[in-house]
């Protein structure tokens, strides 16, 4: 690994570590799926070694091996329909704490989880802030069935759309939930709020990426090379 990598890891290392550090004994907590998080799981399964009793509700399927292995225990939406805090990265972050979601495709799972946590922590490097969201694609997950009209409806809102490629693997992106996802590019976004509202609207769209809903219950934590910096509601001027 090269120096910037480096910077970049530990970056990342400081900031999931911080919100692990933020965990209560006797928490529910969303796990979200990426790098960033991956270190926060590991910062918890250190501090369930000390004695910390939480249980995790993972986003992906990744994320349940990665916890398991990090002998957090698992439990469900089911059992738990309101949990006490969920940890999550993000591709964007804008200065009204709003989001883009779903470079690891399970930004549908994660939609879910942050809805049902009273407290929404979001954990990203510098590189991940933003003054407008638009430069990372806006990752749409997509019934197989609907997949032809629906490109034709993310066109007419003014996107390039792109039926996501699997690696090593032929053929598209199969999500958890056996969906595709279309990576949709867009010139301008000018309403964030108003265009997760029109993917949501389009017939056989099942999420977007965009996260504009939980801004009131977000904090932001950013890693840097040096220091940690966070950001919550309460920082955003209007």
């Amino acid at each position: 690994m090269d120096k910037k990598g480096e910077k970049l890891e530990k970056a990342k290392r400081a900031a999931g570590y911080r919100a692990a550090d933020m965990i209560e004994d006797g928490m529910v907590v969303g796990l979200g799926t990426g790098s960033t998080v991956y270190f926060t799981i590991e910062r918890l399964s250190e501090r369930i070694r000390e004695g910390l009793r939480i249980r995790g509700i993972p986003t992906s399927f990744q994320t349940a091996l990665v916890a398991k292995k990090a002998q957090i225990p698992l439990t469900t939406l089911d059992d738990n329909p309101v949990i006490d805090i969920a940890v999550d990265g993000a591709d964007e972050v804008d200065l009204k704490l709003r989001l883009i979601k779903g470079r690891g495709a399970a930004h549908l799972r994660e939609k879910c989880v942050a809805a049902a946590a009273k407290h929404f922590i979001v954990v990203v490097d510098e590189q991940k802030m933003v003054k407008k969201l638009g430069t990372a694609a806006v990752p749409v997950e997509v019934l197989p069935f609907a997949v032809t009209p629906v490109l034709g409806q993310l066109r007419m809102l003014g996107c390039d759309p792109v039926i996501r490629e699997a690696v090593k693997k032929d053929g598209p992106v199969i999500t958890d939930n056996g969906n595709f996802i279309v990576d949709c590019r867009f010139k301008d976004i000018r309403s964030p709020e108003n265009l997760e509202s029109a993917l949501a609207a389009i017939p056989g769209v099942v999420e977007s990426g965009l996260f504009c809903g939980f801004v009131k219950k977000t904090t932001v934590i950013i890693g840097g090379p040096k220091k940690v910096k966070i950001i919550s509601s309460a920082n955003i001027v209007a």
